[in-house]
């Protein structure tokens, strides 16, 4: 009954992508899973944020492994591009009002 109603709407590849995501570190490995998320998918493209710099150097490196991995599990073609992030950077705004110009950590010009 399931089946069919994700089959009725065209979601096979969502939905077994998002089984695959939840097995994560099954795909990249314990090391690298503990150090990055994969946070969406959309169209193909597979957004991965990293918990550092040098994390997700390492995760862009075999992005094109996690690719195949991918496509192998859910079918070829699924998954075009995996997007590696590094992380956000932190802001230094607080509250609801800005002022435009310079501000406190403007150091550098």
């Amino acid at each position: 009954m399931l089946d069919s109603y994700i089959e009725d709407r065209g979601w096979e590849v969502s939905v077994s992508i998002h089984t695959i995501l939840d097995r994560w570190a099954d795909i990249v490995g314990e090391t690298n899973a503990a150090h990055s998320t994969p946070e969406t998918y959309d169209d193909g493209v597979l957004v991965v944020r990293a918990e550092s710099t040098t994390w997700a150097t390492a995760l862009r490196k075999m992005a094109y492994i996690i690719v195949a991995k991918l496509n192998e599990a859910v079918g070829d073609g699924s998954v075009t591009l995996v997007e590696v992030r590094g992380p956000d950077a932190p802001t230094w705004r607080h509250g609801k009002l800005r002022v435009k110009g310079i501000g406190p950590r403007d150091t550098y010009g």
